[in-house]
């Protein structure tokens, strides 16, 4: 295979996009133009520009995705309701196929024949961003240094940066990787790769410790119309407004940890801390509105689906056909999905205190212990035998024998 002549890498400024940008370069001889996607990573952002031109890329690309990644991917996950394993709200997997997406969208104009990320071997992330590379440019080649190099370990590519003048952002303060969005912060590796270990308090960055947190608990309104959040305490915000408000307000209260050991998609168990105090806040108010709002056998079938479409989500298959029609069905059950719910923020809490919506199903005169006229409480003796009737056989089947 002839080498690549120009390749767009995803680049990140860390120790493994920074060594990659620099490798390609030694080993192709080829351009490199690094590309950058901002989905909120705030002052992570400031030295990007420089530190890739001097490390030798041709061009650098830093493109503001922050609207198109609330808009177009994590409400749409939110609608579904999506958590892998119990609790992951997939943060880092929602991510890495907008920035891939994003990744082909540069190289067509940049007349890029190459793609490069930097997932190792052992992750997601080299599926999720392969698996968006085949769905939507098939015809470029794709190069995983970590998957053809001989750099097989962070103290090896620590000496490459040094060798190269590259600076490195692992220290022994901060012996773990990071992972930074709008929607949430991960960590992972060094002093995590023990699941014993508590992880260092001084690590977090979206959250402050929940027994720091203010010993009053602070009330919050949410809006929601046909599934999607629209205004926080009555103040209609467009999305990256309204996610950036409650991601402060669930940080002040302790919001959003989690820590837990998830099943890799290629086979191995991984521990992974996380911090999603906005999305945990929308995760628990959205629930509750469904509450009100949803048949109860459409809530229950989607409800049976989450886990697969979650699983969709962490492996990768985000532009796949059956993500895609699952959609769908998420988002019609999103329709009647419309109303305020009032919660209260405490100590790493989030409680729900009350709920309301036009589209309510929840009908007092239906529902009341006290006297009604629209219940026929004596109906309830056939229901329960037609019920009872499959059970009752069967025990008496097993009472006299065959």
């Amino acid at each position: 295979m002839s080498s690549p002549k120009r390749v767009v890498l995803a680049y990140s400024g860390g120790l493994d996009t920074s060594v990659i940008l620099r490798w390609l370069i030694e080993r192709y001889r080829c351009e490199v133009v690094a590309f950058c996607a901002d989905l909120g990573q705030g002052e992570e952002l400031i030295p990007i520009r420089e530190k890739a031109l001097r490390t030798g890329a041709s061009a650098v690309h830093v493109v503001d995705l922050r609207e198109r990644f609330v808009r177009d991917f994590i409400f749409p996950m939110l609608r579904a309701n999506a958590v892998y394993e119990g609790a992951y709200l997939l943060g880092t997997s929602i991510a890495r196929p907008l920035i891939a997406a994003a990744q082909v969208e540069l190289a067509a104009t940049e007349g890029a024949d190459t793609v490069a990320h930097g997932a190792t071997g052992k992750g997601n992330d080299q599926v999720r961003f392969e698996l968006t590379y085949a769905a939507l440019a098939p015809h470029l080649r794709v190069i995983a240094p970590w998957r053809e190099w001989e750099l097989t370990s962070r103290s090896a590519l620590i000496e490459f940066a040094k060798r190269y003048d590259i600076p490195v952002p692992v220290t022994p303060e901060r012996p773990y990787s990071t992972d930074r969005n709008l929607f949430h912060c991960s960590y992972e590796g060094g002093v995590l790769e023990d699941p014993w270990a508590e992880p260092p308090a001084k690590m977090f960055q979206l959250t402050q410790d929940p027994e720091a947190a203010p010993d009053v608990g602070v009330p919050v309104e949410i809006d929601f119309e046909r599934g999607d959040p629209v205004a926080v305490g009555g103040e209609r915000l467009g999305p990256v407004p309204l996610l950036t408000r409650l991601n402060r307000l669930g940080g002040e209260h302790g919001i959003g940890r989690v820590d837990l050991v998830e099943n890799r998609f290629v086979g191995m168990k991984s521990r992974g801390v996380y911090e999603t105090p906005g999305g945990t806040i929308l995760h628990v108010a959205r629930r509750a509105l469904e509450s009100l709002t949803l048949d109860r056998e459409m809530l229950h079938l989607r409800d049976a689906l989450v886990p697969r479409y979650a699983e969709m989500i962490y492996y990768g298959f985000w532009f796949s056909p059956e993500r895609q029609a699952l959609q769908t069905l998420m988002d019609e059950c999103s329709r009647d999905v419309t109303g305020t719910v009032r919660l209260r923020l405490y100590k790493g809490n989030v409680s729900v205190v009350g709920r309301r919506s036009p589209r309510s199903l929840y009908r007092t005169d239906f529902a009341t212990f006290e006297a009604d006229t629209v219940y026929r409480q004596r109906d309830a003796e056939g229901f329960i035998a037609l019920n009872a009737l499959r059970l009752k056989i069967r025990a008496l089947r097993d009472r006299t024998g065959p």
